[in-house]
């Protein structure tokens, strides 16, 4: 397992080794605007399934992904419907998932075999900086087993899954509060499906 402090003198460095991690099926753990989140690829289903069997997770729930920009969420979105545009741009960055119809390159373990993916552009923080340097989805599901509380810093990741992460940015104590809004707009009306900061 790999460890970094996140600084600002070695964010670039981190977000190298973290792609070089990734792009070799491997996963990461990093801190977010509410907690820890484990990343994979979103198209590596190896990867994907290891965070599965990580978590204990059901086959069934499908996996957040986070983006850095609207070019990388076309990577897997079929199509942006124009009232999720406006809800992207008042909205993102930040703690507003949206629910949209799926490519055909998105593994069916991401969405749960919904053919919907749920996506977010981060708040400002960690999150964002490492989605916007490495230009590719990856996943942002919560670093703890299923039905456990999530991790606030790097140590409860290590004490959920000690060396079968391998890499681990540490960017400090995370503020915990309410997990993010999610909104469906494959369905017209839209639907909230999990009220969060982003209020109706």
């Amino acid at each position: 397992m790999i460890f970094l402090t996140f600084t600002e003198k070695n964010a670039r460095r981190i977000f190298r080794s973290s792609l070089e991690v990734l792009e070799n099926s491997g996963t990461i753990a990093y801190p977010t605007e509410s907690f820890y989140a484990l990343g994979a690829l979103v198209t590596d289903e190896a990867a994907v399934q290891k965070l599965y069997d990580l978590k204990k997770r059901p086959a069934d729930k499908p996996l957040p992904v986070i983006v850095g920009d609207m070019d990388t969420l076309r990577l897997v979105v079929k199509d942006i419907p124009s009232h999720a545009e406006s809800l992207m741009k008042k909205f993102w960055p930040g703690p507003l998932t949206i629910i949209f119809e799926a490519r055909d390159n998105v593994p069916a373990l991401i969405t749960g075999g919904s053919g919907k993916v749920a996506v977010r552009i981060p708040g400002e923080g960690v999150a964002l900086r490492l989605a916007r340097a490495l230009r590719v989805p990856i996943t942002a599901t919560s670093a703890n087993e299923s039905g456990k509380l999530p991790a606030e810093d790097a140590s409860a990741v290590i004490n959920y899954f000690g060396d079968n992460i391998d890499l681990i940015i540490d960017g400090g104590k995370t503020p915990g509060g309410k997990p993010s809004t999610i909104i469906d707009v494959t369905v017209t009306p839209p639907k909230v499906l999990r009220k969060g900061p982003v209020s109706l």
